[in-house]
């Protein structure tokens, strides 16, 4: 089999980021192309102190949605007792704008937009409003913008994947309504943006995507795992700061997984134990204490994903699944004196698997 090159669009020295790319409004923006097969999403979410979850998607197109799909939101909420609430609305094209410029985004009611303050550190007001749910939230960076690199993987067959952070670590406020319920809220928060070209399930097998806080230090990661096609290459940007200061940028990373269960609902493994490590500067060790959501990307599909074809759709696309998980973690970073600072707590993190 010919393998295909990817070019990862780190700064250097080598899968690194010796100088950290300053974010402009633009790199948030939409990532304006003309092919079929372009995707680009805003995502959004917050640890609210009530005990509650709230995650918002502004989608113009996912990978894995048909070419010229409608854009879409999806608002997800954890509620303290474990349970979720979930739903997804499309809507016309006419109805959605997306801005060039700078992170402004609507679909519908829903929107997300931007202002920077003298320093130019941006504050993210952000409005879901779907059936009987309404989230007006304000995510005020504490960490400046973050990109891995240049932001943009190349692959040699002419795709294309993003990823820029445009709130690594955020200070929420704002209100909730769910129902008859309404709170005023304060939290923490997190806002990316991906964009790209291609067939993304053609390219990538799984990513893993997670990040963590403690009250010092905050650790964004991504693990994505290209198929035998690519050279089995792994991608793996990592950002760890501490307060508002960036330590590290690099994809030179260790990345471990220990035994894995089998999830019926997902139709797909997962790993009980993660470990992810840069010798020298920090290790990461997760325990999957709970599988929040799992379920299997094929079943959503209509008509494809209905118990009469799932057979045949499984023999020519496979059986990809996705998981949420809430995982306990220890991390310990080296120190300038040489000295480890370890730090333990609990994060959400996701496993997308699509073979």
């Amino acid at each position: 089999m010919t393998t295909i090159d990817a070019v990862e669009a780190w700064n250097g020295p080598g899968r690194s980021d010796g100088t950290i790319t300053v974010v402009r409004p633009e790199h948030n923006a939409l990532h304006e192309r003309a092919e079929r097969t372009a995707f680009e999403h805003w995502y959004f979410d917050a640890h609210l102190d009530n005990g509650y979850t709230v995650v918002g998607f502004l989608v113009k197109r996912r990978p894995e949605d048909p070419p010229m799909s409608r854009p879409w939101v999806e608002i997800i909420v954890y509620r303290p007792d474990g349970s979720r609430l979930q739903i997804a609305q499309k809507y016309p094209a006419r109805a959605a704008h997306f801005s060039t410029d700078e992170a402004d985004v609507r679909i519908g009611p829903n929107s997300a937009r931007v202002e920077f303050d003298e320093a130019g550190m941006p504050t993210y007001f952000v409005t879901f409003d779907e059936e009987d749910v309404r989230l007006d939230l304000e995510f005020r960076n504490e960490i400046a913008p973050w990109m891995p690199g240049r932001g943009e993987t190349q692959f040699g067959d002419g795709g294309v994947f993003g990823w820029c952070v445009g709130a690594p670590r955020a200070a929420v406020s704002g209100t909730v309504v769910i129902g008859d319920d309404r709170w005023e809220v304060t939290g923490r928060g997190y806002a990316d943006h991906n964009w790209g070209v291609g067939n993304m399930p053609r390219v990538i097998e799984r990513w893993h995507w997670g990040r963590l806080y403690t009250e010092d230090y905050s650790l964004l990661y991504a693990v994505v795992a290209c198929n035998e096609k690519y050279g089995n290459l792994q991608i793996m940007p990592v950002m760890l700061a501490k307060g508002d200061k960036v330590l590290l940028s690099t994809g030179d990373v260790e990345f471990t997984l220990g035994p894995s269960v089998y999830d019926d609902v997902a139709r797909q493994d997962y790993p009980q134990t993660f470990t992810l490590e840069a010798p020298g500067m920090f290790r990461l060790e997760m325990s999957v204490r709970q599988v929040l959501q799992s379920h299997s990307l094929i079943e959503q599909i209509p008509v494809i994903g209905s118990p009469l074809m799932r057979p045949i759709a499984d023999r020519l696309i496979g059986k990809p699944g996705y998981f949420r998980f809430q995982s306990d973690f220890i991390l310990a970073v080296t120190q300038d004196d040489g000295s480890t600072e370890t730090v333990e707590g609990s994060t959400l993190h996701e496993l997308v698997a699509l073979s």
